[in-house]
């Protein structure tokens, strides 16, 4: 295999990357071009993406690439889910587009359910009811007579925003539409009943639907200039970073769950077609699509965004290292304090140490008193809760789950890590941390024609990525601490 690379544009909810990816013989090479802050922008109490700053840094890692001898085969875009930009009349972008961190509260949920029950919403579309999710925020927006709304000619989901900011080409890429709760599983088209039902009109989308391998166009001629780039081919991957995340899942055979693990946690398994039933929707599993034709049956927890809200309000006093807080948090005595990190009062708190202090007062613990304790009350409570959708996914599956692979930033954490296995009692695999890149830039691989299957790329990723195993320890102590964690957590 000749030397190629490929360009992943990686945009996460807290910082964005670009990444080269070159084909070298047996393996994968990153290399880190450009690493930047994706800060929410807060006006007048609401939370927004700066879309425009954003663009201006992969503009930037883009000259920094063909400065550095880089003319990639291709660019791809992965971003976070559920949220889009507006697009006004004559193509250019209407202001900021609105974070998702903006609908925590459950009135507009509450409220749509007055029009259609949530259970016939996920019979419709087997997705988990979160507040946020797409459907949600439109129909939130038609309450707030939103200008922008009204105004807009096309809304587009935010990897096809950039992609659309990169070539001028506007397209709907399927894993990214598939997390807005607006679209038919089967069909796998946006549902003409629940557009009619929040008032949307299908001619506010683009009208071609794109499947990951695709191209979507190519650089502008602008863009090319001012990066110094060909007009280089921009694919359709996984727009959604955790699609994306789960092609560079390391996995020997189908007998496996994935954790894609950052700020958010997302546990699942690769099934080929929707689970969609009465059980699945009390358990609120959601059926994501996937790449080459697959269904990512998986569940969202809170992830590591209670550590990172709670490490910002310590370092305001001291800032410590991540090693230094994960060597406190495993001094600290355990199974002290635990809650479910999927409560409300975590999705967006003014103080995140506060609201766990609140959390166990309610509950009747005590509350924790140094750092450590923190640190220790939110690893376990995550392990605990990752043992509790373990459990109800391994009901779901039509296979004996084998192993857990945790990919994603998460999976450097080696003390979370071994407190997964010990809460699950299976093998836990970590890496590659790097999953979503990986997988962009496979995919654009794939389309290059260098793999023709999942089976070969992840057989590729595996012989490039150093991982790590970790077997359960503790048994009994765990298992105890999970039934005193069900039962404060009334789960």
């Amino acid at each position: 295999m000749s030397q190629k690379s490929f360009l992943a544009v990686d945009l996460g909810a807290t910082s964005g990357r670009v990444i080269c990816g070159t084909l070298k013989k047996d393996k994968l090479v990153l290399e880190e071009i450009l690493k930047f802050p994706n800060v929410l922008v807060n006006i007048h109490g609401q939370f927004y993406w700066n879309i425009f700053q954003l663009f201006s840094h992969i503009k930037e890692g883009l000259s920094l690439a063909t400065n550095k001898g880089i003319q990639p085969v291709s660019i791809g875009v992965d971003t976070w889910g559920v949220d889009f930009a507006f697009v006004g009349d004559d193509g250019a972008l209407m202001g900021l587009p609105f974070s998702y961190r903006n609908y925590t509260q459950k009135e507009n949920t509450e409220s749509f359910a007055n029009q259609m029950p949530l259970d016939a919403l996920y019979e419709k579309t087997g997705i988990q009811t979160m507040d946020f999710n797409t459907i949600f925020q439109l129909y939130a927006l038609q309450l707030r007579h939103s200008s922008q709304l009204k105004a807009s000619n096309k809304l587009l989901f935010m990897p096809d925003a950039i992609s659309y900011l990169l070539t001028g080409k506007q397209i709907m890429e399927y894993t990214i539409a598939s997390t807005s709760q607006l679209l038919d599983p089967i069909a796998k088209n946006l549902h003409p009943e629940l557009l009619d039902l929040i008032n949307i009109k299908r001619s506010k989308f683009p009208d071609e639907m794109m499947f990951s391998g695709h191209v979507v166009g190519t650089l502008t001629k602008d863009i090319a200039s001012e990066t110094g780039l060909n007009e280089v081919p921009v694919v359709a991957v996984g727009g959604h970073d955790t699609a994306s995340a789960v092609v560079a899942v390391p996995a020997m055979n189908s007998n496996f769950a994935y954790l894609s693990s950052g700020t958010w946690s997302l546990m699942g398994i690769e099934v080929p077609e929707p689970i969609i039933n009465a059980r699945s929707q009390q358990a609120n599993f959601t059926n994501e699509g996937g790449v080459d034709g697959t269904i990512r049956f998986l569940k969202n927890i809170t992830g590591m965004w209670i550590l990172e809200q709670c490490r910002k309000e310590w370092d305001k006093q001291h800032v410590y290292s991540y090693d230094e807080l994960m060597a406190m948090g495993q001094n600290a005595t355990p199974f002290q304090y635990c809650f479910d990190p999927d409560d409300a009062m975590f999705s967006n708190p003014t103080s995140m140490t506060l609201a766990i202090i609140a959390y166990c007062k309610s509950t009747g613990q005590e509350q924790p008193n140094t750092i450590g304790e923190y640190v220790r009350s939110i690893f376990e409570s995550l392990a605990l809760k990752y043992k509790h959708v373990f459990n109800s996914l391994q009901s779901f599956a039509s296979f004996p789950i084998e192993k857990l692979h945790i990919i994603g930033g998460g999976s450097r954490n080696s003390f979370l890590n071994q407190l997964t296995a010990n809460a699950l009692g299976i093998e836990v695999e970590t890496g590659p941390a790097e999953a979503t890149a990986i997988g962009n830039i496979m995919i654009q691989a794939k389309t290059a024609g260098y793999f023709q299957n999942l089976e070969e790329i992840r057989k590729f990723v595996r012989n490039s990525t150093k991982l790590e195993s970790f077997l359960p320890q503790d048994k009994e102590q765990w298992q105890q601490a999970y039934q005193q964690f069900v039962e404060r957590c009334h789960l």
